[in-house]
This record gives C-alpha cells, structure tokens and sequence, in this order.
C-alpha cells in the first residue's frame, strides 16, 4: 500500500471532519445518558457498526476472514478498543464531556512515547520530548483539581477512566501500527475493532448491573444513529485509512482540535462550566501534540 510521510490537503480535510464530529460525539452521548445506560449505549453502537461495516465489505468486495496473520494481533487491538470505549463511556457518568474529551487526547503522547521501541523511523528527538513534559504536566494539573477542587459534575474516578480511555486508545495505535494489522486494509482493520467490542460490551453491560431499554425516544434514537453511523463506522473507517497510509504520529497533531471542539459544545449544548484550570490544561495539551508532531528542519526542506 503506498504510504506518504507527509499530510496532503485531503488528509487535513478528513482529520478536520473527524475532530469537529468527534469533539459533538462525546457530548452526544453524555445528554443521552439520562434514557440510555453508557455501556448499553456503546453495545448497540459497534453492533449496529459491525453490520453496517460487514454489508460495506460485502458490496466493496474487501475480504475480512482471509487468512493473512493478523487474527491475534486483530483481537488484541479489538480489546483495547473495546476498553477504551468501556472506559470513555463509564467517565462521562463521573464528568463532564469537555474535561473527559481533553483526557482523552491525550492518546496521542503514549504513541510518541511507545511506538519509536516497535517503529524507530518514529522516534522522539528533543521538541518531542519537550511536548511530552507539557502534556504530562496538563495531565497533572487537571487531575489536582479533579481530587482537590471538583466543579460539580466532575470526580477523580471521571478523570481517571478518561485518562484510562486515552492510554488504550493509544496503545491500539501503537499495536496496529507495530504489527502485521498496519498491512490490511482500513476495512479489516476497523473490522477487528467493531467487531469485537459488538462482542465484549454487552456481556459488560449486563455485569455492571445497567437495565436494557428498548423504546428510545426520537432524541435518543437519533443519537444512536449518529454514534453508529458516522462515528462508529465513517469517521473510524477514515480514521483507520488515514493510519495505514500516513505516519501516525503526523495525523495525531490534528487531534488536538477535538477537545477545543467538545468545550464549546459541552458549553453551549449542556452548559457545563469552562474554567480556567480546564482551559489551561487543554492547552498545554495541544502544545504538547504540537511539539510531538513538529518535524526537524532537515525534513521540513
């Protein structure tokens, strides 16, 4: 598959979408948690995902089930997904969507950090390094204030199942991009993902003790729509075109956007409050992912 070392204009524009629709989601699925369970929310996603990604496959004639080595390496990055959103959904009970939303991105410095052991073309040099002192230092700032002056709506155990939630997901890029499931196609790789959480969450549901409801208001059933279709498969069938084909941490500079994205939503859909240890914080994030993605001058020539 060709792979480019630099982002083109197309792969902004995607990143862009991406951001702005992520950035929604998270409060999406936070205003729909007063008529749906977080976990149950999650199941009916990747289920209706896995589906709609298996008839995508079949009309586009991609082959899932082939054997070609990536069937444990697969499951494995199904897992940690599968983990990440278990977590991500659990943290917006315990939170609010713009602070879980800027634990969350910090996915993108466990790659820096992780990925040049499996990936040396990708190793950190010394402003890299630099960003990941300012995203470890937001991290520690946030999560003071989370233990010691909670607003309300927010708790430690928000904080840390969202800061949970961004080391799984980038521990499943790190694993995709580290093994053979970097070499399928987008398709397959976002199938080991769906598909396995389709299977994992709603047995985690049942344990956690939540009450399956099956007659969703049109809010709520909208919002599942939207979950499943341009987030669980559009938005992640991009994203996973975009890993195979471009430099991961290079598309992860993009992601910053999103928590700017979910403050101004969770602040004007579900009024939550933007403070300023939150604002700081989300900015010593993006200048972190800034940092780490910045390329020396001999490449940039």
């Amino acid at each position: 598959m060709e792979r480019r070392e630099h982002l083109d204009g197309r792969a902004s524009a995607i990143l862009l979408a991406c951001c702005l629709f992520w950035g929604l989601q998270q409060v999406l699925v936070k205003a729909t948690l007063p008529e749906l369970p977080a976990v149950f929310q999650a199941g009916v996603r990747f289920v209706g995902a896995t589906l709609i990604l298996w008839g995508w496959c079949r009309w586009r004639g991609v082959a899932l089930f082939e054997r070609d080595g990536t069937l444990w390496p697969g499951l494995l990055v199904g897992l940690l997904f599968a983990g990440e959103f278990a977590a991500m959904y659990l943290g917006l009970q315990y939170t609010t969507a713009s602070r879980l939303t800027t634990f969350l991105y910090t996915s993108p410095f466990w790659v820096a950090l992780l990925l040049p052991l499996f990936v040396p073309a990708e190793r950190l040099r010394g402003l890299q390094w630099l960003g990941l002192a300012c995203a470890f230092a937001a991290v520690a700032f946030a999560l003071r204030e989370g233990f010691l002056h909670p607003e309300p709506g927010v708790s430690a155990r928000g904080d840390l199942l969202a800061l949970l939630a961004g080391a799984l997901w980038g521990l499943t890029t790190v694993t995709i991009r580290a093994t053979a499931v970097a070499r399928v196609v987008a398709e397959k790789a976002l199938f080991y993902q769906v598909a396995v959480s389709a299977v994992t969450l709603p047995p985690l549901s049942l344990a956690l003790g939540e009450t399956w409801v099956w007659r969703w208001s049109a809010f709520a059933t909208g919002s599942l729509a939207l979950q499943t279709l341009v987030g669980a498969f559009a938005s992640y069938l991009a994203w996973m075109w975009l890993l195979v084909h471009y430099p991961a941490t290079k598309i992860s500079a993009f992601v910053f956007l999103t928590p700017i994205f979910a403050l101004v939503f969770g602040a004007l859909w579900l009024r939550e409050p933007i403070t300023p240890s939150l604002v700081l914080a989300l900015a010593l994030v993006a200048a972190g992912i800034v940092l780490v993605n910045r390329r020396p001058a001999a490449a940039r020539a």
